[in-house]
């Protein structure tokens, strides 16, 4: 069975790009522009019984933040791995952030070979880690 990814960034053209690149490599991709669009997608795919295998989400979008996504994501799906991106080199990733919960905290420009490490090793744990990888320069 394909790895299955939500992908949740306000960045259209970043996020369809890096849809399209998971795609050709057989993982099945489905994208939402803003925070409410990814949690409405993720109860859809939980009426469907095909949850994500790992959702990415972006931690600065306009209305709903990623922060605010991963606190809803952590109450409703507690052993979704999360992979939280960020365009900022400093990231509040304490206990007391909602990013502290997240499997990983990778910033932009992605390293593809990375971010595909990143979400094999997310989809592997079943849930939540420790590790806060932090991506590198494409």
């Amino acid at each position: 069975m394909a790895l299955r990814v939500l992908l949740a960034d306000d960045e259209k053209e970043f996020v369809e790009t890096l849809a399209e690149r998971l795609d050709l490599r057989g993982i099945e991709v489905r994208v939402a522009l803003d925070g409410k669009a990814a949690l409405t997608t993720l109860d859809e795919m939980a009426a469907a019984e095909a949850l994500p295998d790992v959702m990415v989400v972006d931690l600065l979008m306009p209305g709903m933040t990623g922060d605010a996504v991963l606190q809803q994501v952590r109450r409703k799906y507690p052993g979704l791995p999360v992979i939280v991106l960020t365009g900022h080199d400093s990231v509040d990733d304490s206990g007391d952030s909602p990013v502290a919960s997240a499997f990983a905290c990778l910033t932009k420009p992605l390293s593809l070979g990375m971010f595909l490490e990143t979400l094999e090793a997310a989809a592997r744990s079943g849930g939540t880690g420790s590790d806060k990888a932090r991506g590198g320069v494409a």
